[in-house]
């Protein structure tokens, strides 16, 4: 009867793995995006937005990083608050906040 749940867990260890490549690859896509957005002066530099989002959190959230989405030309940043994620997503050429979802 172990055999199946060491059978499941190899399975699905096996189809995070086979996926991971497909998202580092559209990761560095997206890095590649902004980058080229910035540098053309559509998008504010990630550190801009950083500088005026990062204050406007509550105290006591801890920054985490940030996603690019190239489609929507947003920067979602990543906070965690009381051990939950917060995502704020901001517009790249104004910085202003589009959502904050909790």
């Amino acid at each position: 009867m172990k055999t199946l749940p060491a059978f499941l867990a190899s399975v699905a260890l096996a189809a995070s793995l086979a996926a991971t490549p497909a998202y580092a690859a559209q990761s560095r896509g997206d890095q590649q995006s902004a980058r080229a957005e910035m540098q053309a002066g559509r998008n504010m530099p990630i550190r801009e937005i950083e500088r005026r989002i990062i204050p406007r959190m509550e105290r006591g959230d801890e920054y985490i990083g940030f996603e690019y989405d190239a489609t929507a030309q947003a920067y979602r940043l990543k906070f965690i608050r009381n051990g939950r994620m917060i995502w704020v997503d901001v517009d790249a050429q104004t910085a202003r906040i589009l959502r904050i979802s909790r």
